[in-house]
């Protein structure tokens, strides 16, 4: 199923030309801006008083929303964690002769907004004409600084073609709301203001001890010897604004540029707070727009030649493929270790913000792939930092001896989701942390992490498992009752397949790299052996479960059983769903999808990506060909598995389907929801399609391997790899496969199942074979 773009097709750029209300709220998310620290919704700079989404976020500053349910089970979470709706830094308000700019009273006669996607930068361009004819033509561009982590600039022009009475109104207001605040809380309680040459709002968190503080300074130009008044920053209860009031002639122009600076008290201490917003905008004092432009253009230029992925002959994937890569460097950036990915970034609030297993499934494969090691090693010692967290998590739910489960969603440790069947039995999320530090290790090189935070961890986790089975004395196995698997339209179900794995897999890696800190680190071993309260029962009981955990297959179809009674449901295919019933999560009760067979996103399909070494290709297509028909694909991380996997099968076809919705899921709003915010989490998949699925890439016997093929609606494509210290570049097109290494004498690879070595600077072209 392809669908039609909510705005245009191009390979650098989101464009929406003409004005269309009922879009806004989908390019609110679709324009949005960030650099790690702080991002915004692509809202209008003026008012606009239609429907709207307003969100600016701060990266880390959270507010624990009171949980709200009918009743309370024991190990409940006690809140759920939101990103907060911030100080709104864009607070702009204008009207000539009376009459107030707002596109949803007075529609635009010319309406442009494009996100510049090389550069980071998001312009509009609009004409309106008042009701007493005077044609108003507007121009505006703004950005968050990706050079300079507290920094925001806006230009914004005003051109008039007839003589009048402009007044304008910019400034700042603490004053906002979250649109999902239970029990209608405001989040926020009144700091301080500050006014004067510039303008400053500094809010507290009602709960917790977050504060954010926003420095504003304009820079008007217009013609001095036009009458004009204009004071200075005046605050006020939650708001401090600029007001300037200016007769304009015909062709007259008047332009503000706007810096601001967000800052919260993870950087610096409340009472220094403003101080610091201060020496961000004393920073820039001397610089001009233009320089601060090309400033951003080149920190984007810099990071685009380590990421970007380029598509010949395919304009939709093109575009596609480069807006994740957009908003997940966007999203991250890896400069403050407390900081993780929330599966909405800056783009909405939705999931809270917070962090989910996407971050270990989807995240740290990119991340390896596209970036220096120390930005994935940080996520993994994100999760380090918070292990007494996740014994604690586990110890409210009846774990004891150390075992660890780390949280669902969390912003600092703790669980904090709100939905049973999610926080209590979607419990492979656990299993992720394990798989995300064998993918870092296998992918660096670095098995230094192994001693310096990673066994603790995977102890924790497969002391979980040890303690979440039991045996089943009719089936002669361990088994796992009560669970919820990847595939969320299954809830309590017994012996999910992939989380049985999973778990398998966590004791038997954990043992093997204990072997490996035995002989490599024996005084660390020792010292962890004690601390741990090691024994080499509790490394027998371990083998023992793994070797004798229930793994459910039906021998007939020779495939692996997503969980006990699957195939006792009225099997179905998604194929044969009636279009005004898509997605069936808005559509069907809850009832209705349970009982079904659907399946909401690749669940064994899942497990036999992760651990495709386990399994023969005549294995992965019975299963592929057996599930992929029966999932509706309503979960963003679902597309990416089953490209990888039909690209692997040579299913090219639906490889290139799954990869165009994967890459496309927000862009042509498959799932109806990019109002909420985008599906950053899941771009990374889009990474993993091109380079795991087309490009083949594996890590075998502790090398690259690489097969890449070339889906027939590309004429070629180029993508490149960081891999350990060095730098890789990959083109494939017709003529063949050309290969280049940067930043290393030399290095060996396999390519199409042949060992190859590449040396420095010299490129090697495979040709297709002519067989």
């Amino acid at each position: 199923m392809t669908k039609s773009p909510l705005f245009g097709v191009d390979p650098w750029a989101v464009t929406q030309e003409g004005w269309d209300a009922s879009l806004h709220e989908a390019a609110e998310s679709l324009f949005s801006l960030g650099n790690g620290f702080f991002g915004q919704r692509a809202m209008h700079e003026e008012t606009y008083s239609g429907h709207s989404l307003q969100g600016s976020y701060v990266a880390g500053v959270y507010y624990p929303d009171k949980t709200r349910v009918g009743w309370w089970k024991n190990g409940y979470p006690e809140y759920f964690a939101k990103v907060l709706n911030s100080t709104d830094w864009l607070d702009m308000s204008w009207s000539v002769n009376g009459h107030t700019a707002d596109l949803a009273m007075g529609p635009p006669t010319q309406y442009r907004r494009s996100l510049n996607l090389r550069e980071g930068v998001l312009t509009r361009q609009w004409e309106w004409i008042t009701p007493d004819g005077i044609r108003l033509k507007v121009d505006s561009e703004r950005w968050i600084c990706k050079a300079r982590p507290h920094l925001a600039c806006i230009r914004y022009r005003i051109t008039t073609d007839k003589a009048c009475d402009l007044r304008w109104v910019s400034g700042l207001n603490g004053q906002v709301r979250n649109r999902d605040a239970n029990y209608e809380e405001m989040f926020w309680k009144r700091g301080h203001e500050g006014g004067g040459e510039r303008g400053y709002v500094q809010t507290a968190t009602a709960k917790l001890d977050f504060e954010v503080g926003v420095a504003a300074e304009h820079r008007w130009e217009f013609l001095q010897d036009r009458a004009h008044s204009l004071g200075d920053f005046v605050p006020q209860d939650w708001v401090s604004r600029q007001e300037l009031n200016l007769r304009l002639e015909a062709g007259d122009s008047v332009v503000l540029n706007k810096r601001v600076a967000v800052l919260s008290t993870l950087h610096a201490p409340a009472l220094a707070l403003q101080a610091k917003a201060m020496e961000v905008l004393d920073e820039v004092q001397s610089l001009s727009h233009e320089e601060l432009r090309a400033e951003q253009a080149a920190a984007w230029d810099s990071l685009w030649k380590q990421a970007d992925i380029q598509i010949e002959g395919d304009p939709k994937a093109q575009q596609g493929i480069r807006f994740n890569i957009f908003h997940l460097h966007q999203t991250y950036n890896g400069l403050d270790h407390r900081l993780n990915i929330g599966p909405k970034g800056f783009t909405g609030e939705k999931y809270g913000g917070s962090t989910y297993w996407d971050t270990e499934a989807y995240c740290i494969p990119f991340y390896l792939g596209t970036a220096p090691a120390r930005v994935a090693r940080q996520l993994l010692e994100y999760r380090y930092r918070q292990l007494d967290k996740a014994i604690a998590n586990a110890r409210k739910l009846g774990f004891k001896d150390g075992a660890a489960l780390f949280p669902m969603v969390t912003m600092n440790g703790e669980e904090c989701h709100n939905e049973w069947e999610i926080t209590f039995e979607e419990i492979h999320r656990n299993g992720a942390m394990v798989y995300a530090i064998d993918q870092y290790v296998r992918y660096t090189g670095d098995r230094s992490y192994w001693w310096q935070g990673g066994l603790e961890v995977m102890v924790g986790v497969a002391r979980f498992w040890a303690q979440r089975v039991h045996w089943s004395e009719l089936r002669k196995a361990w088994v796992m009752h009560g669970v919820t698997g990847p595939n969320e339209y299954e809830n309590n179900v017994n012996n999910n397949w992939y989380t049985n794995y999973l778990a398998r897999f966590c004791w038997r890696y954990t043992l093997g790299v204990i072997d490996v800190i035995r002989q490599e680190q024996p005084s660390y071993w020792n010292q962890i052996a004690t601390q741990i309260r090691w024994s080499e029962s509790e490394a027998l009981d371990w083998k023992a479960k793994a070797d004798a955990i229930a793994l459910p297959s039906d021998e007939v179809l020779g495939i692996w059983l997503q969980q006990d009674g699957y195939l006792e449901k009225e099997q179905q295919l998604a194929s044969e769903l009636q279009s005004d019933q898509r997605p069936i999560n808005q559509h069907w009760s809850w009832d209705r999808i349970l009982r079904s067979c659907f399946i909401k996103q690749a669940d064994v399909l899942q497990g036999m990506m992760v651990f495709e070494q386990d399994f023969s290709l005549d294995e992965l297509r019975r299963n592929f060909e057996f599930y992929e028909p029966r999932t509706v694909h309503e979960s963003s991380l679902s597309p990416c598995v089953h490209s990888v996997l039909a690209a692997r099968l040579g299913m090219m076809d639906k490889a290139y389907e799954m990869y165009l919705r994967t890459s496309r899921l927000d862009l042509d709003d498959y799932n109806r929801e990019v109002h909420e915010g985008l599906h950053i989490t899941s771009m990374a998949g889009t990474w993993m399609s091109v380079v795991m699925g087309f490009g083949g890439l594996r890590i075998v016997d502790d090398g690259l391997a690489l097969a890449p093929v070339l889906p027939a609606a590309w004429s070629g494509y180029t993508f490149q790899l960081h891999w350990r210290g060095a730098n890789l570049h990959f083109r494939l097109n017709n003529q063949g496969l050309e290969c280049l290494l940067e930043g290393m004498p030399s290095c060996t690879l396999q390519l199409y199942g042949q060992s190859v070595t590449l040396e420095s600077g010299q490129a090697l072209v495979i040709r297709p074979s002519k067989a």
